[in-house]
């Protein structure tokens, strides 16, 4: 059985806290770059609704369904989304990555990659997980192309699987990346984070 429990797990430039009701006002200012809401692939809250939405995580939390985290730039302290293992299968050793937003300004940084590199070397070298599964809206190309880009394979898709906030019915786009990969991932992963480093020194 899986043991999950509230973990900070940090590289130089990236921190992922525990989430906390304390977060709820650095989640809006974060959500307001981009206006995160307004995107159809996702579901990020409005500003006004992070309260709730912090609740809801910690009691699944609470659960033991799922561990959200905090995204924190360690140069300032900065919050700039959230992410979350979820989905949790403790019986089978196998958990879901995902619930993952990003203020746009960070979008397409270091942020990404490093946060799935903390919880991805959690998940496989410290909980023994079996599988990590990566979930998206088949029309999310941005965050399919992130995904792929890990080196997770595709399982398949979840036809008219979920109701976006909007009333439209998602089509999920299911990948995930199994204990005998992740020492490939891994490798990639840190020549990724080192490429970035040397590219900002």
């Amino acid at each position: 059985m899986l043991h999950i429990e509230p973990v900070t797990l940090a590289t130089e430039r990236l921190i992922l806290r525990p989430m906390s009701l304390d977060d709820v006002p650095a989640y809006g200012e974060a959500a307001k770059d981009g206006e995160l809401w307004e995107k159809k692939t996702t579901t990020v809250p409005r500003p006004e609704d992070f309260e709730s939405y912090v609740r809801k995580a910690l009691d699944l939390q609470a659960s033991g369904l799922a561990l959200p985290f905090t995204t924190v730039i360690s140069d300032g302290q900065q919050v700039v989304g959230s992410t979350r293992y979820m989905n949790i299968d403790a019986a089978n050793h196998r958990v879901e990555i995902g619930t993952t937003w990003i203020a746009r300004s960070w979008q397409r940084s270091f942020v990404n990659t490093h946060a799935k590199f903390l919880m991805l070397r959690h998940a496989f070298e410290v909980l023994g997980c079996n599988a990590v599964e990566l979930r998206t809206h088949r029309l999310n190309d941005q965050s399919r192309a992130a995904i792929e880009r890990l080196g997770a394979k595709l399982d398949g898709i979840l036809r008219r699987h979920m109701i976006m906030p909007d009333g439209h019915v998602r089509d999920t786009v299911v990948y995930s990346i199994i204990s005998d990969e992740w020492p490939d991932v891994k490798a990639r992963l840190e020549e990724r984070m080192a490429k970035g480093e040397a590219q900002t020194a």
